[in-house]
């Protein structure tokens, strides 16, 4: 303000020397200054102080926005964690003046056990939170479409690879951050993860609200039997084992013995359409230990019994990129949905049919890769290693 008060100031003076000039010119006199010649130059003046104003104003939104990204990528890690902890504090409310309240939930919780498998209870409200849209920026996060799919059809996706969170997955389907119900008109997304999730108290109903639900067979047989038509289910299917291969400039998926998900598609009549999240493995730096380590040995435990495997890992740190921390590096994710392939209603598919549907998906989940690899920033020599 201070920089356009001066400039103006410059007119002004730039005014009266001007006048002065022509008085001392109509006497004969020469011209006091040249000042008056630099009218215009002022002028200039005042436009490259409004330039520098709004330069200083961008600059200070810009700031505030990419601070805003930040902690709504943190909010997001970090609410598993505290949601989590709600468990344990409602157990001690039970221990307080206040048990009634830990009651009433516990006891609506035994009469809402099972809406996790029917789909849960989506919000447009939270899906639309402009958080996510924050979320999306951060990195940036985007969504592309390749096909048309079929109102009248359901739908298993295949998301690749998993990374370390997923956040690809996340952002694209159980967010409208991407607009994935105007690209897919009349489709409705379910995210499936761990049921160990909908366990948790309080954690659950997070992650109905966005459309999340268990990756059991109970709950895939619901939606794709019992829901209708125009039902997508994105299943991460490499899961825990793929996110202990994940790290930066590696493209490897853990597939070929996964097959679970084609037998499903095969009962159901699901068509079944490959996704390739380019970015996914940025995000995070990873300590990869070697197979046959006490590390690798701990992790491969945890997966076994518990459902997921832990990773060491690291982000940047919350106030500065050059630290370490939980928040993911700003790396661009670009998720592309392939092309559906048709499947067969098979009440009882045999082995035979399960790989031959298997091949043909990994077959388009490579062609996929290769189409569009170049486009986000891989060479052409690029090959999708297929584990």
């Amino acid at each position: 303000m201070k920089t356009l008060i001066a400039a103006y100031s410059g007119v002004l003076r730039g005014e009266r020397q001007a006048e002065a000039d022509r008085s001392q010119r109509s006497h004969g006199g020469p011209a006091l200054s040249r000042e008056g010649s630099g009218r215009w130059g002022t002028g200039s003046s005042i436009l490259s102080a409004l330039q520098d104003l709004f330069s200083v104003t961008w600059l200070n939104r810009s700031k505030v926005e990419k601070q805003l990204q930040v902690i709504s990528v943190l909010q997001w890690v970090l609410s598993f964690l505290v949601l989590v902890a709600c468990s344990a504090i409602l157990m001690y409310i039970f221990c307080t003046d206040c048990w009634l309240i830990a009651v009433l939930y516990f006891t609506w919780l035994v009469f809402d056990w099972n809406t996790p498998k029917k789909g849960g209870r989506r919000s447009q409200w939270v899906r639309n939170w402009a958080v996510w849209r924050y979320f999306r920026d951060y990195f940036p996060i985007q969504l592309v479409k390749t096909h048309n799919l079929l109102t009248t059809r359901n739908y298993i996706f295949g998301y690749h690879p998993h990374g370390i969170m997923g956040l690809g997955a996340f952002c694209n389907f159980s967010t409208e951050a991407t607009e994935v119900s105007k690209k897919f008109p009349g489709i409705r997304p379910y995210l499936a993860t761990l049921a160990g999730n909908f366990r948790m108290p309080v954690l659950r109903e997070y992650l109905m609200s966005g459309g999340i639900c268990p990756v059991s067979r109970d709950t895939i047989d619901y939606l794709l039997s019992k829901n209708g038509s125009g039902n997508a289910i994105i299943i991460v299917v490499g899961g825990a084992a793929e996110s202990l291969s994940s790290m930066p400039g590696k493209n490897a998926v853990t597939l070929r013995n996964r097959k679970g998900f084609v037998k499903l598609a095969l009962r159901h009549g699901a068509d079944l359409v490959p996704i390739y999240s380019f970015g996914e493995n940025e995000v995070y730096k990873q300590v990869i230990f070697e197979e046959g380590s006490w590390g690798r040995w701990v992790q491969k435990k945890f997966q076994k019994y518990i459902g997921f495997a832990p990773c060491i890992f690291h982000g940047r740190g919350l106030f500065s990129s050059d630290t370490w921390g939980l928040v993911p590096y700003s790396k661009p994710i670009t998720t592309v949905v392939g092309e559906p392939i048709t499947i067969p209603k098979l009440e009882h598919p045999t082995q035979q049919d399960i790989d031959l549907y298997h091949t043909m998906y990994m077959e388009a989940l490579v062609k996929l890769f290769d189409k569009h690899k170049t486009k986000f920033g891989l060479p052409e020599t690029e090959v999708l290693e297929v584990n």
